[in-house]
């Protein structure tokens, strides 16, 4: 069976999260129905990595199956699924890849931003994170150095999840000002849940100078995440970018 790769984005405000569930709404869900009725057949996808409820992607690959005829012809394809797929969700490409290939398993890297404003602004509603005082980035960015390299990460994970280790390999993370926002980056090799906004939260209080900059390295040797910060709202994160040995992300 012919294996896809499908590049995805989304405003995930009207959604609890990527995967498929019971009893909400999700990304999958409307992006399985959409697929679904074009490929004529029941469409199981598998992504790249869940987002949590109201977190948003400005990239995200799927895989599914099929040897549907309509896939041959990729830019009809992507128009077609666009006319299905609600406002919020948007198709950009379709890759054929080879059979064993994984959009969650075959993942390099991934980045995220967490963008934050400090003017009110009506249209940043539900699309970032407004704060009153403003923090001292210089300072968190001193804090963010200690969260580079191989480590475990218990202390930014929710409790009781599903995953074999929480060592994850953090390759940059970094505030910066970009014009009146201030927007933190961060990549990795993988990601545990919650993990950024738990770490948005804990620089957070170093900047607004609730901690010392030391604080970051005792959070993560006490692997407790009642020693790290709260988690900051789901509004202003985005998932940016997600990298595969075998797909060319500059088009």
């Amino acid at each position: 069976m012919p294996r896809y790769f499908l590049e995805i984005a989304y405003d995930g405000t009207a959604y609890h999260g990527w995967q498929v569930q019971d009893n909400a709404v999700s990304v999958q869900e409307k992006l399985n129905a959409a697929l679904s009725v074009l490929l004529r057949t029941e469409v199981e996808t598998v992504g790249a990595g869940r987002t949590d409820a109201g977190v948003h992607a400005k990239q995200l690959y799927v895989h599914f199956d099929s040897e549907a005829a309509v896939l041959q012809n990729k830019e009809k394809f992507i128009h077609s699924l666009n006319a299905l797929l609600p406002f919020d969700i948007a198709a950009y490409r379709l890759i054929p890849v080879a059979a064993d290939a994984h959009a969650r398993f075959d993942a390099t890297e991934r980045s995220y931003a967490y963008h934050v404003h400090f003017r009110k602004d009506p249209f940043r509603h539900l699309k970032s994170w407004q704060l009153r005082d403003t923090p001292n980035a210089e300072k968190m960015n001193i804090a963010a150095c200690d969260l580079l390299g191989k480590q475990d990460f218990s202390c930014f994970s929710k409790s009781n999840t599903q995953v074999f280790t929480n060592i994850c390999d953090i390759k940059h993370a970094e505030w910066r000002w970009e014009g009146e926002d201030l927007v933190f980056h961060i990549t990795a090799d993988r990601f545990l849940r919650n993990m950024v906004r738990a770490i948005v939260g804990t620089l957070m209080e170093i900047g607004l100078g609730k901690k010392p900059i030391e604080h970051i390295k005792a959070v993560i040797d006490s692997k407790d995440r009642a020693m790290a910060g709260t988690s900051v709202p789901a509004c202003g994160l985005y998932l940016t970018s997600v990298v595969y040995p075998y797909i060319d992300n500059s088009k």
